[in-house]
Parts: structure tokens; sequence; C-alpha cells
């Protein structure tokens, strides 16, 4: 069982800042390969980004070169540093963890870019 627990969403202006935390429970915290996905109201859940256990990361192409996925196990801690946000990235933010067959969600954070 993973218990994931998202943090630091907000309202931001256009343009801005915010970094979302993604914290999880488990002593194998650093074999998990994380993402981060995004939904909006009457739309699939988007894949944004996805760190691996050897740190490789990946990204949606709307958003490389403006977000960032980072972990850090000692703390079983990921997270997704957002800059340069736009009106269109506003979205209920959710991590999400894939583990032996199972899928471990978190319960999301909102994020709302203003215009």
């Amino acid at each position: 069982q993973v218990q994931l627990v998202e943090s630091g969403g907000g309202l931001v202006q256009s343009g801005g800042s915010l970094r979302l935390s993604c914290a999880a429970s488990g002593s194998i915290f650093r074999i998990y390969a994380i993402n981060w996905y995004r939904q909006t109201p009457g739309k699939q859940r988007e894949l944004v980004a996805t760190i691996t256990s050897g740190d490789s990361t990946s990204y949606a192409d709307s958003v490389k070169g403006r977000f960032t996925i980072s972990r850090d196990n000692a703390k079983n801690t990921v997270y997704l540093q957002m800059n340069s946000l736009k009106p269109e990235d506003t979205a209920v933010y959710y991590c999400h963890v894939p583990l032996y067959g199972e899928d471990y969600w978190g319960q999301g954070t909102q994020v709302t870019v203003s215009s």
C-alpha cells in the first residue's frame, strides 16, 4: 500500500511559479517511478511529468522547458517545479505511483493560473 499526499497548489498569476510536493509512504520509495498528472473538468487526465527510480525524467510537450520534476529519496518526496505558468496550466494535479500492478493516486491539489 502506498499513500500519496500532494501539496503546494494555489492561485498564481500568469508567468508565476509554484512548486508542488508529493509525500509518499513506504520504505521502498527509492524504487518508485512517480508521475504527475493533471486534469480539468470534462477532460481526461493528462500525464505531465515522470521521474524514474534512476532519476530519468520525461515531460509532456506542453510543459517542456517550464516544469521540472525531481525527487528527494531521504524525504520520500517528489516535487514539480512549475515556472512561467499559463492559464492553460490550470488543473487539479495528481501524484501517481504504479507499483506491482497497482495504481496509487493522491487526492490532488488545485492549481489556478489567472491571466
